[in-house]
């Protein structure tokens, strides 16, 4: 009865602390984007604009959900539900720290790429259940680009895995910290290159938001969507840049850890909780999503998609040959 207490106040926190984040993520999205544009950003509600997230979420709240009438119905109600499900279920087996994980699987790593092949299900069905030419290309460009850009994602995951000798998040992060420069992102910088841009493709972020261009497909699979459900998709998209931060600061820099040559140095720093280190990774991660979108044009299609099969899988491929021939020769 404790354990079943202790993991319903662990995952009440999880999630509440995701969803806190989720909502003043898009604030700070606003004010930086602002910022790098000569704007002020949102300044009306509440200090420097600070309760503008929660008036979103009234505003939507209470806004009407309108269905297509030629929709199909029942499809296009559940899809949005399908991609947050499948988006926030890899929360449980994200190691925020050494031992606070709500499900600590031997195959947390594939667990989190498996649930994200599926929630883009939920896309697909959003865009062909709206009954929609802009909705239907959305979500066709979504299936196609997913499928280009998961294969590069996993190959670059592959020579971490290679590396650590485990799938288990919590050992790939002690094994980084056994390693002499205390992480992965240096010796495998063509991997940690690769999985960057490949997360950005994965969450459908700029410059890779093909499935939602407006400029050519009004909102993409979005398009005939409104008020909760609405809001549901973009909760789901800034979970996963969260979920792909998290993988990030886990798989390539240290999780809750910091190279021992630092602590040799600044042994202070071994005081410092490891939560600590594992949020500031995973802000710099999202700070890179941000800044990104306020700096580089959307790509073309065609463009998007020799990218992830002429330049990622090749280089993914390469990064795996490398770690696979240090690991059995030197």
């Amino acid at each position: 009865m404790i354990e079943l207490l202790i993991i319903f106040i662990k995952t009440t926190v999880v999630f509440g602390l995701v969803l806190a984040h989720v909502a003043y993520t898009t604030y700070a999205e606003r004010k930086i984007i602002g910022r790098a544009q000569a704007r002020m950003g949102p300044m009306e509600v509440g200090p420097h604009g600070l309760l503008q997230p929660i008036a979103d979420f009234i505003k939507i709240f209470f806004k009407e959900d309108i269905v297509p009438a030629n929709s199909e119905k029942i499809i296009f109600q559940i899809a949005p539900v399908i991609v947050l499900i499948f988006t926030m279920i890899n929360l449980a087996v994200i190691p925020f720290e050494r031992n606070f994980i709500l499900a600590d699987l031997n195959v947390g790593l594939l667990f989190i790429l498996a649930s994200a092949s599926i929630s883009v299900y939920g896309i697909i069905l959003a865009g062909w259940a709206s009954n929609s030419k802009y909705s239907f290309l959305g979500g066709l460009r979504s299936a196609s680009q997913v499928l280009s850009y998961e294969i590069a994602l996993g190959l670059s995951l592959a020579g971490v895995v290679l590396a650590a000798g485990s799938l288990n998040l919590r050992d790939i992060v002690i094994a980084q910290h056994n390693f002499a420069l205390g992480m992965y992102a240096i010796p495998q910088i063509i991997g940690f290159v690769v999985f960057i841009i490949a997360a950005f493709a994965e969450t459908n972020r700029a410059p890779f938001d093909l499935p939602e261009a407006e400029t050519e497909l009004v909102a993409g699979y979005l398009t005939e969507y409104s008020a909760f459900r609405y809001a549901l998709f973009f909760l789901a998209e800034y979970v996963a840049m969260y979920i792909m931060a998290s993988l990030c600061a886990l798989c390539f820099l240290g999780g809750w850890t910091i190279p021992r040559f630092l602590t040799d140095i600044l042994p202070f720093l071994e005081k410092v909780p490891g939560i600590i280190w594992f949020a500031i990774k995973v802000y710099a991660f999202i700070f890179l999503y941000i800044w990104v979108r306020a700096t580089f044009p959307r790509y073309r299609f065609d463009q998007l998609l020799n990218i992830g099969w002429k330049i990622l899988i090749p280089a993914g491929i390469v990064n795996l040959l490398i770690v696979a021939f240090v690991k059995k020769f030197v």
